[in-house]
């Protein structure tokens, strides 16, 4: 790599995370487009989320997750298991919230 290019550490985690989103974004059009009646529902938080709000507070939340991991886990702990972690999170938010 040479150039503007270097200043970003493009690694295969880097090129996953940015393929997991849009793949994200992709099946969230698809199940509007073959569900579109996306009625507001209120779970364990007591607001009104819908599908985006969902997905929206799972991304975040598995940010926070991520972060966390980082700065507290021993760096012998693989960060795989905070993405596992992240997905339990988003299940459980699409669930629950």
């Amino acid at each position: 790599m040479s150039g503007a290019a270097n200043w970003m550490g493009w690694t295969l985690p880097t090129a996953l995370f940015f393929i997991a989103i849009a793949l994200i974004l992709t099946a969230m059009g698809v199940i509007q487009k073959l569900a579109p009646r996306n009625d507001p529902r209120a779970g364990v938080l007591g607001i009104a989320t819908q599908r985006g709000d969902r997905l929206f507070l799972s991304l975040l939340g598995s940010a926070f997750i991520h972060l966390a991991w980082i700065g507290l886990a021993p760096a012998s702990l693989s960060l795989w298991l905070a993405t596992l972690a992240s997905v339990v999170y988003a299940a459980l938010v699409f669930r629950f919230a």
